[in-house]
């Protein structure tokens, strides 16, 4: 028999996964066929060059969702199945579901969606959200809400992003680089729905290891060495692209270092902590994507990451455990540090850099203006509809896990010893 704290998924998991699955292919049969018009009228040489760069540029914002993201939450360590098999599980979902949702709201016509190889990457960004969302709640629930909760997200933030590019008018880029703020803020909100008193104190299994943290340190090398590629990819113009290139570079550089310092200093016995340095070393590259591509000179890049290796950093060690005390929020893997608070410096950063260097204050200002409204949208909307989603995610009907940070919870184990 199942023991009671793991409520067998046997029969909702699978029944869920293949009716979603099922519908999806469903819909893809009736409206969606594959688009190359984009290098219909392209040389030959230069088509393969196109598709070459493309390609190139999804493979690593690719590696980023399926690979880094996995890794980097592996550090638990009684949880590296769930923290890497979970990750797999609400990608390839959110991936399809999103190129269906963005289909229909931004490249549908004639009756069909037609996607391409950028489809494909921005797929990859929406799914990215759920995947910061699952960050927050690492843990403390079960697959079938993963999945639940991955619909539910993925459909609210490419919905931000078809009303800040519809009816705020905001560029396509600077929209979907809201995905870190609203995916860190729709996963506090539905942690915090889901906060159970067990939580308040520390969990005796919310505990890192050598092992996890060498799996954990991997993720964190592979999205450090991609970011570049995943600040620039959906950007157009050559100069716009290898500035956010470069800028992406310094900042993580600058951030890498800090975090290796400050682990030092807040530390009582004067040594580095691996946790802190597998998310504040990425926390330059969230800050700097909104901003990318009006940085102006590298020292401002580095700047950046500077401090929001800093703010990062800080808030895991004070703020982190300060939240889940006063206020009930758990965040197993800081994204609020990692992903919102550095994503909201990297907004007010943009508006400082256009207003420091426009040549119109006027334009400036109602550019700002635009900027900080986007901001409060985004923000606005990830705490109701994440609100929402916790609450939902709560119901018996989906069986709530209690068995926190266990893999034992979900997964076989092989026999140690094998009797032949």
């Amino acid at each position: 028999m199942a023991p009671k704290y793991a409520p067998s998924l046997r029969r909702l998991l699978p029944v869920l996964a293949i009716c979603l699955e099922i519908a999806f292919i469903l819909i893809f049969i009736f409206f969606v066929q594959y688009d190359d018009s984009y290098i219909q009228d392209e040389t030959q040489s230069k088509k393969r060059k196109t598709v070459t760069i493309v390609y190139a540029d999804f493979q690593d914002v690719h590696v980023m969702v399926f690979l880094g993201f996995g890794f980097l939450m592996s550090f638990l360590r009684r949880y590296g199945f769930s923290s890497t098999g979970f990750n797999l599980l609400v990608a390839a979902l959110g991936v399809q579901w999103a190129t269906l949702v963005n289909g229909f709201l931004f490249e549908f016509s004639d009756g069909k969606i037609r996607i391409n190889m950028m489809s494909l990457v921005t797929a990859n960004l929406c799914a990215a959200s759920a995947l910061i969302s699952m960050g927050a709640v690492l843990g403390k629930t079960n697959p079938v809400q993963l999945l639940l909760m991955t619909l539910l997200e993925v459909t609210s933030f490419i919905f931000n992003h078809w009303f800040l590019t519809t009816f705020i008018k905001m560029d396509c880029v600077s929209s979907i680089m809201h995905h870190h703020v609203f995916g860190a803020y729709f996963g506090l909100m539905v942690s915090w729905a889901l906060h159970r008193p067990g939580l308040r104190q520390r969990h005796e299994k919310e505990k890192s290891s050598t092992d996890m943290g060498k799996f954990s340190m991997l993720g964190t090398i592979f999205l450090w060495m991609f970011w570049p590629s995943y600040n620039s990819v959906l950007i157009e113009g050559k100069a716009e692209k290898m500035n956010a290139v470069y800028s992406t570079y310094f900042s993580l550089a600058a951030s890498a270092v800090t975090v290796f310092a400050f682990s030092v200093l807040i530390s009582k016995k004067g040594k580095m902590n691996m946790v802190y340095i597998h998310n504040a070393t990425l926390a330059g590259g969230v800050a700097v994507g909104a901003a990318a591509t009006v940085i102006p000179s590298p020292w401002i890049a580095l700047t950046i990451g500077l401090t929001a290796g800093l703010i990062c950093i800080l808030g895991c060690w004070f703020m982190k455990p300060f939240l889940e005390l006063a206020f009930d929020i758990h965040d197993t893997c800081g994204v609020h540090y990692v992903h919102g608070v550095p994503g909201i410096l990297g907004v007010l950063i943009r508006i400082v850099i256009e207003l420091v260097t426009a040549s119109n204050l006027q334009v400036a200002w109602s550019e700002a203006a635009f900027y900080l409204l986007a901001l409060y949208i985004t923000l606005a909307l990830s705490l109701v509809l994440g609100l929402v989603t916790g609450f939902l995610l709560k119901l018996n009907i989906w069986k709530p896990d209690q068995k926190y940070f266990d893999d034992q919870a979900f997964w076989e184990f092989p026999h140690l010893a094998v009797k032949l």
